[in-house]
């Protein structure tokens, strides 16, 4: 059987990128098809010298009009993949297209928002720039869908991530957060900015998600390790962009015409976690209990703490938590770090004395007589359950709403 030499010009630096690569690799692997796969060795795209290589087709992103530029004359297959465009006349002429469905993403976002109860709702995107159009197509999809409920489209495109302005962009973005309306949810146009704004809420005393409800794009695994709070996220089709652009190169490559063939992936879903599970609060220092133990819950706070952070006694704040939430401080505490363990124990990654001390747990054993209690199984039973998708939570302890 020939093999196909086939060029794959991404930046897997992108969590987009490299699960688009990972679709390309799973059509492989589940087909006859062979291909040698050239890509940078630290998985950047670079173009210079491109028109020369001696290939049969090219996989490519095409978000970058650089690299869309480059491939214009190219002698050989080229599929595309990218961003989906408002206007029919942005897609590249004569190139098939794959693309995630850039209104299904936010439209995806902003019902998860609603169906939280909120009421108000804002966009953080990117300063305009033509390497950032897809962006600017999901100010499009969010200010339609604004307009039709006859509701103000509060976007805010911020200063890009550099050095020289970090610190000036954190305060705008902190003005901005400020001069919104509350509740609102706030739909970020990627997991990355979402995180940005994450960390300008926390320096701001901005509680997530009572006050800013926080959703991102893209899943991303990096991201969601370097946010205190828990960030939800909506999980673009990348995988099955790329197990559907590897089958049009395919077919491309037995004959097959399929010039201007356009192909629109919607969204996966949402992984909803804590930034998102607003629940307005009754009382402003239950809020504020709250939001810090989502940031400090895994580094073994206790009771007197939180009432410190909140500036009552600890009688005051127990009381106020009895009323609104039907349970101790304790309780929201040890739920959280239950809960952050159980995520981690699922994913497979560490190991349980890893966990128990990621976790705040003070040792393996307390860990073990809390998950017996609370779930009705030892840690390693519930990543056993969890490794084949049977896992049950049956905590007697308050819901994740309530604790998270």
């Amino acid at each position: 059987m020939k093999s196909h030499r086939i060029a794959l010009l991404f930046n897997a630096n992108k969590i987009f990128d490299r699960e688009v690569i990972a679709g390309i690799a799973a059509y492989l692997s589940s087909t006859r098809a062979t291909w040698d796969l050239f890509l940078e060795e630290d998985f950047r795209l670079r173009l210079p010298g491109i028109e020369h290589w001696q290939g049969d087709g090219i996989i490519a992103d095409f978000d970058d009009p650089a690299v869309a530029a480059a491939l214009t004359r190219s002698r050989v297959p080229v599929v595309a993949v990218g961003g989906s465009y408002e206007n029919q006349a942005a897609y590249p002429e004569d190139v098939p297209y794959v693309a995630t469905d850039n209104f299904k993403l936010i439209k995806m976002a902003r019902d998860h928002l609603i169906e939280a109860g909120l009421r108000h709702f804002a966009m953080f995107s990117l300063p305009e720039a033509q390497e950032n159009r897809w962006a600017q197509e999901r100010e499009h999809a969010f200010r339609a869908l604004m307009d039709k409920d006859k509701m103000e489209p509060h976007i805010y495109r911020g200063l890009g991530t550099s050095a020289p302005s970090w610190d000036e962009a954190v305060e705008q973005q902190i003005q901005w957060l400020h001069s919104l309306p509350k509740p609102v949810g706030i739909i970020a146009v990627t997991d990355a900015r979402a995180r940005q704004l994450m960390q300008a809420c926390i320096m701001a005393g901005i509680a997530v998600p009572e006050q800013v409800a926080l959703i991102g794009i893209d899943n991303d695994p990096l991201a969601r390790m370097l946010t205190r709070i828990p960030l939800s996220s909506v999980i673009q089709g990348a995988q099955e962009m790329g197990r559907t652009a590897a089958h049009l190169l395919d077919q491309m490559l037995h004959g097959v015409r399929m010039s201007g063939t356009r192909v629109l992936v919607p969204p996966v879903g949402i992984n909803v976690l804590a930034s998102t599970q607003h629940e307005a609060p009754k009382h402003p220092h239950v809020m504020r209990a709250r939001h810090f133990i989502r940031q400090y819950a895994c580094q073994g706070i206790k009771t007197h703490q939180v009432a410190e952070y909140v500036g009552i006694s600890r009688s005051s704040l127990e009381s106020y938590f009895r009323q609104e939430l039907n349970c101790s401080v304790h309780d929201v505490i040890l739920r959280f770090k239950l809960d952050a363990a159980t995520s981690m124990l699922a994913r497979g990654e560490r190991s349980i004395a890893e966990v128990a001390l990621c976790c705040g747990f003070t040792s393996v054993q307390y860990m073990h007589a809390v998950f017996k209690r609370e779930l009705g199984c030892t840690p390693r039973t519930y990543q056993d359950r969890a490794m084949l998708g049977i896992v049950d939570d049956g905590s007697a302890l308050p819901p994740p709403e309530l604790a998270a």
